[in-house]
């Protein structure tokens, strides 16, 4: 193999690992976020059901996506 040849497949890898980096921090940024809206809805669903009334019956809940 020539050193032209090491040179670029060197190159290409380290620009392959700082954008498995990158993906890795966007995943992680990715999951705190849907963590904490599974908490927000948590703690709405826990007021709903302190309220009178406690939750909504199943004809007025939104539909699911």
């Amino acid at each position: 193999m020539n050193p032209d040849r090491l040179a670029l497949l060197e190159e290409r890898l380290a620009w392959l690992q700082r954008h498995v980096a990158e993906q890795d921090r966007a995943m992680l940024q990715l999951t705190e976020e849907i963590d904490r809206l599974k908490q927000q809805v948590a703690d709405l669903r826990g007021k709903l059901a302190a309220e009178p009334g406690g939750e909504s019956g199943p004809a007025e809940r939104p539909p699911h996506y």
